[in-house]
């Protein structure tokens, strides 16, 4: 059957099939193969800054290994009473150097997350000045011993602020798990 219309309608038809087929075409085809390079082109992105990170970490890793084999030299010893001892210890002479009251020292032992570690967490109450309580927490930070402050408050004991109280939480790392207690 042949249609006989006038060449504008056969226009308009010829012209309207051409737009729905490019729709269809965009929708079925363009559309997919863009939203696919787009998540291709994030991928490859990823990827390089992860080969990048690698070959990074590649060229630190003598630096790596000397760092750690610094701190597992630095770890607390593996007999749990010496290990209490030394932090003691430590933080003992760092008050007598700074010229603070130690007020108390409570260690107690923690696991670790993993087995192949635990941590001696130790309360420290001490009372100073602002300069001796900020000298004595470079020197415990700055100590060849594992150790690192978890948490820090400062309360005035006086009206004027020269009389501080300092409460920390120190935790030492220790390269041996906690034993478990025997029944």
């Amino acid at each position: 059957m042949k249609l006989n219309l006038p060449n504008r309608q056969r226009g308009l038809i010829i012209g309207a099939g051409v737009m729905v087929a490019l729709y269809v075409l965009n929708s079925v085809l363009f559309e997919p193969l863009y939203n696919t390079f787009k998540a291709h082109a994030a991928e490859i992105a990823k990827l390089k800054q992860d080969v990048a990170r690698g070959r990074n970490a590649i060229a630190r890793a003598k630096q790596t290994e000397k760092t750690w084999e610094d701190m597992k030299g630095n770890a607390l010893p593996r007999d749990p009473s010496q290990a209490e001892q030394d932090v003691i210890s430590a933080v003992d002479r760092w008050g007598r150097a700074n010229n603070i009251e130690l007020s108390s020292i409570r260690p107690q032992w923690k696991r670790g997350a993993k087995d192949t570690y635990s941590l001696l967490e130790c309360r420290v109450d001490a009372t100073g000045t602002m300069p001796t309580l900020s000298r004595f927490i470079y020197e415990l930070e700055h100590s060849p011993l594992a150790l690192r402050v978890d948490s820090v408050e400062m309360t005035s004991r006086d009206d004027y602020g020269q009389k501080l109280t300092l409460g920390l939480i120190v935790s030492g790392l220790r390269l041996s798990p906690l034993e478990r207690k025997q029944p």
